[in-house]
């Protein structure tokens, strides 16, 4: 039988506040445990929650961004449900009346631009952390992030396979990074991903029995997690069984799933309104300035890369959709001077090394003001592009500017004329039949064989012979 898959996301974004959606506790990472959750965060009894003005403003910013209806009116339930990192004993959410209504992301995959369908975006506050590694059958409890303040964004139905789904995960990665609203740190947890994914019939309408994955956070697991979710419940259905609904827990140190717990319904959790928190009206004169605030989105820093640096679609999206690369590339090729060596180089030798780490560029050990020197260093022709390749490792590695480990390594470009009329003199006197082939040889093959002796060439100068005047030397002189 023929199968399609179906695939919604929730998407879990932590909004980069300064203070927490209903206190005034700090959101910072990395604090020591349990330093951060005040009274307010444990709903001690006598507290009282206050909405986090800039929590709307954020949540409003990215409805504008995707062409949603932003609600006028926000309001707040709770969602009950018992687990350890949640100490109130209940979520506060939005439910009946989210703060962002529909819209859209458009995302591209094999060459075909398809448009998916956002059902809502609501706000809310995270649960705080458990940690199970260092307790030795024990959990220990984290509430620094209880309260942190969220926008849940809820996919259609409209993904029809892992590599639709990634493309529209980083999309939404890009747009929130753009706006500011997020730091996209998918290893602190500032963005997780939960997959819906369900298989029918290929022409079917209904829709199949779908487990909920929870929890993502990286591109590369969520890949992985949806192949072979789709593997599983086909053959789960070819065998005669019937899928469970459920949660499912995805292990990325074994690459493996697991079921959590059957998966509940609205009405599992009991959901009524807040009775401490208001309703908040957001009027049009509010909308409207929000709109007016709203940076450049990724499409259009796209465009904008196109005409005003002569970039290739391909290259503008790529460097467009992340903002701190997009922020890194501008700032190097503002200082460097030439647009497409820096987009080279980030898209080349700096994108392969934070990949193989995992890293973002915010963790890159150079800056874009070196980059800008290293580069700068070729187009003077202090150095040979292959020379600036050793100087890249050694500024990668910590040792310095390019100016810097130029000097202290010695691997200045040799452009002296007289110093380079000697190498190759010497290189030709080496090879005397090597010589004698290439004078006797016809001209459309003298090229490649001019290889050879740049290649000896260069190995005599350690590299640092500048190509174009050798090469320029070599010709002139064999061909005497």
């Amino acid at each position: 039988m023929e199968w399609e898959t179906v695939i919604g996301l929730e998407v879990h974004v932590q909004l980069a506040t300064a203070s927490k959606i209903f206190s005034g506790s700090s959101t910072a990472f990395g604090a020591e445990p349990n330093t951060q959750a005040s009274a307010i965060d444990l709903a001690m009894p006598g507290t009282l929650p206050a909405a986090n003005a800039e929590a709307f403003r954020f949540a409003t910013m990215f409805g504008l961004a995707i062409d949603a209806e932003i609600g006028r009116t926000s309001v707040f339930e709770r969602k009950n449900y018992f687990y350890p990192d949640l100490p109130k004993g209940y979520q506060t959410t939005q439910l009946e009346q989210p703060i962002v209504i529909g819209g859209h992301v458009d995302i591209a995959v094999n060459g075909e631009t398809r448009r998916i369908r956002i059902h809502h975006a609501h706000l809310e506050e995270d649960a705080g952390k458990s940690l199970h590694e260092d307790f030795h059958g024990l959990s220990g409890i984290d509430l620094n992030r209880a309260g942190t303040p969220l926008i849940e964004i809820v996919s259609e139905p409209d993904l029809r396979n892992a590599d639709e789904a990634v493309a529209f995960a980083r999309r939404l990665h890009s747009i929130v990074t753009a706006l500011g609203i997020c730091d996209g740190n998918m290893s602190q947890g500032s963005m997780r991903f939960d997959v819906n994914i369900s298989i029918r019939p290929k022409g079917e309408e209904k829709l199949g029995t779908r487990t909920e994955t929870k929890n993502l956070n990286s591109f590369r697991f969520m890949e992985r997690c949806i192949e072979q979710e789709i593997e599983r419940q086909i053959e789960v259905l070819e065998s005669g069984g019937s899928i469970v609904q459920e949660t499912r827990l995805y292990d990325g140190d074994t690459h493996s799933a697991r079921s959590m717990r059957s998966k509940e319904e609205a009405n599992d959790y009991r959901y009524f309104p807040c009775p401490d928190l208001l309703p908040v009206i957001l009027d049009d004169d509010y909308i409207d300035a929000v709109r007016q605030s709203l940076p450049e989105l990724p499409e259009a820093k796209q465009a904008r890369f196109q005409e005003q640096y002569g970039l290739s679609d391909y290259d503008a999206g790529l460097l467009s959709a992340d903002a701190a690369t997009a922020q890194f590339f501008e700032a190097a090729a503002a200082e460097a001077g030439d647009a497409k060596a820096c987009a080279n180089w980030v898209l080349g030798e700096i994108a392969a090394r934070l990949n193989a780490s995992d890293s973002s560029i915010n963790e890159a050990p150079i800056t874009a003001n070196m980059l800008a020197g290293l580069i700068q260093r070729i187009q003077d022709n202090t150095i040979s592009s292959k020379i600036a390749k050793t100087v890249f490792d050694a500024m990668w590695q910590g040792e310095g500017s390019a100016d810097a480990i130029i000097e202290a390594r010695g691997l200045k470009q040799v452009s002296d004329s007289g110093a380079l009329e000697k190498i190759v003199d010497e290189v030709i006197a080496a090879n005397p039949k090597q010589v004698e082939n290439y004078r006797a040889a016809p001209e459309e093959k003298r090229g490649k064989m001019l290889g050879f002796f740049v290649g000896q060439s260069m190995k005599l100068s350690k590299g640092q012979a500048n190509p174009q005047q050798l090469n320029q030397i070599l010709k002139q002189k064999l061909e005497q």
